[in-house]
């Protein structure tokens, strides 16, 4: 199969990654997840008016450049080079999926939005008691007139400090952990009834967990078909999944490479321990974990168009194995670096903080191998 890019794709790896060499090195970025806020919006700003990738996923005749999931995969791999904490998977892949697959009549003018900077979403599913069920949900959406009411708790919302809109699951019919019964919400942040409570994430992210209380929206703000979410769901988280196995690839080949050059600096008995044959096979080790990652990647986003049961194989896929390459290559990398590779001063730790949460976000190994499991069972009957 041939994995080769396009022209375009090679020019928009070239244009995001110069962008960030010149104004996201470690030491801008460190200085950014220390503030009070956590991000630069002029860096989103930038993203959106300067580079365009806000709408390079986006089709054409909503104001996007027409771009596909080769695009998404090809940005997200330079931002897991950079540990870039801008929200653009909560924005534009995760935000910009819902409202492109399920169409609603606001989708126009939000998808807009989001391509000018000036829209910034969060993706509220996951519950304390939840795991990594996406239907094991507590919190309910009763009709109120015309309307909905919300009450709820959601845990871990990535990105939400910094949101302008949250899209939320909620039950509005059926037992707490049954497939039929969910649905989907947008709703504003600022609406009356979403008390939110901010904090830093290890790898250099905000997270807050949201509670909803009472939370009256109209009619419209149900974005899928009620009680017949799942699908949707499924559909855009795993295009999420994707993407993190992107931005995973980028930040294991920072690991790799990062770790090949302090072992030729680092000297031990009068020579670099670059040189001592145990430790070459280790990176050796290493560089094929990393290998092996990125084409199962490439493949998740080639099958992303495919039936339910390809796509979820193909993406749990990628996914086990970026869990185990995160695992092993992180550990390693911190393992011949010393003590030193944890501190904060080195770009190396931070790297390795965020493979350590990519290796649980959205699904842990485990999770991944069953999903495998029982969507290649379900193919075959």
């Amino acid at each position: 199969m041939d994995f080769s890019f396009t022209e375009e794709q090679t020019m928009l790896r070239d244009t995001v990654a110069s962008y960030l060499a010149d104004h996201y090195d470690f030491d801008a970025r460190r200085a950014a997840i220390g503030t009070a806020t956590g991000w630069r919006p002029a860096v989103w700003k930038a993203f959106a008016a300067d580079l365009g990738i806000l709408g390079a996923s986006f089709p054409e005749d909503l104001g996007g450049l027409g771009g596909d999931a080769i695009g998404t995969m090809v940005i997200m791999e330079e931002f897991g080079k950079a540990l870039v904490v801008e929200p653009y998977l909560g924005t534009v892949v995760i935000g910009g999926g819902f409202l492109k697959h399920a169409a609603p009549p606001s989708a126009p003018d939000l998808i807009g939005k989001i391509i000018a900077g000036e829209a910034m979403m969060a993706f509220a599913y996951a519950e304390p008691q939840g795991r990594y069920n996406l239907c094991d949900l507590a919190t309910t959406a009763r009709r109120q007139g015309a309307g909905w009411v919300l009450n709820g708790q959601k845990a871990v919302v990535v990105g939400a400090p910094w949101a302008t809109h949250l899209i939320v699951t909620a039950r509005t019919g059926g037992a707490q952990r049954e497939a039929q019964g969910v649905s989907v919400f947008l709703i504003d942040k600022a609406a009356k009834g979403v008390v939110t409570r901010d904090y830093p994430t290890v790898d250099g992210g905000r997270a807050s967990e949201v509670f909803l209380e009472n939370v009256s929206v109209g009619a419209d703000a149900l974005i899928s078909r009620e009680g017949a979410g799942l699908p949707l769901v499924e559909q855009v988280v795993d295009e999420a999944v994707a993407a993190i196995c992107a931005e995973a690839c980028g930040v294991l080949r920072k690991l790799h490479e990062g770790t090949l050059e302090y072992t030729k600096q680092r000297r031990q008995f009068g020579a670099p321990i670059a040189s001592f044959q145990v430790l070459q096979h280790r990176m050796v080790d290493m560089f094929i974990q990393v290998e092996e990652a990125v084409s199962m990647t490439y493949m998740a986003h080639i099958m992303l168009g495919e039936a339910p049961a390809k796509r979820a194989r193909a993406v749990s896929a990628a996914k086990v194995q970026i869990g185990r390459a995160c695992r092993f290559v992180g550990q390693n990398a911190i393992q011949l670096h010393g003590g030193m590779g944890m501190t904060e001063e080195m770009a190396i730790g931070h790297y390795f903080k965020r493979a350590t949460l990519i290796e649980n976000q959205f699904g842990s190994v485990d999770h991944h191998l069953r999903r495998y499991e029982a969507a290649s069972f379900g193919e075959a009957a």
